[in-house]
């Protein structure tokens, strides 16, 4: 396994990593709030996709940097915009991965992560700042 791929899935790791820790920070600050609860649970589902990578490889994973060291946002409505500029960044950072991957079943995992971010996460949290935008 060539190192630019190991690199991509150790940051791919880390960016579901940070976005299960941040929405379990939302949650923890707010309440069960929409649509949090979905989709830190479908962080946990990424991440998990990303580690069965690193099995199947017999690479070792990185540790979860993330999880302890989020800061909460001062309102949901904060936390819905810094989740929509989380979510650009995902795809962008999808984008730049898939450059650099040539594994056929890594590339299917990150292009099917990207998915549920841009189709399923974006418009979510544009639609919790709708609600919340005061």
């Amino acid at each position: 396994m060539n190192e630019q791929t190991v690199t991509a899935l150790n940051e791919a790791l880390q960016d579901e990593f940070k976005a299960r820790a941040t929405y379990k920070k939302v949650i923890e600050t707010f309440g069960p709030v929409r649509p949090f609860v979905n989709i830190v649970e479908a962080e946990g589902r990424h991440a998990s996709a990303l580690l069965r990578q690193f099995e199947r490889l017999g690479l070792e994973p990185p540790r979860d940097e993330w999880a302890g060291h989020i800061k909460a946002p001062a309102s949901i409505a904060a936390a819905c915009e810094e989740a929509i500029a989380a979510e650009i960044e995902n795809a962008e950072m999808y984008d730049r991965l898939l450059a650099v991957v040539g594994d056929a079943t890594i590339r299917n995992v990150l292009l099917n992560l990207q998915d549920a971010s841009q189709n399923r996460h974006l418009p979510a949290f544009r639609r919790c700042l709708e609600r919340h935008r005061g």
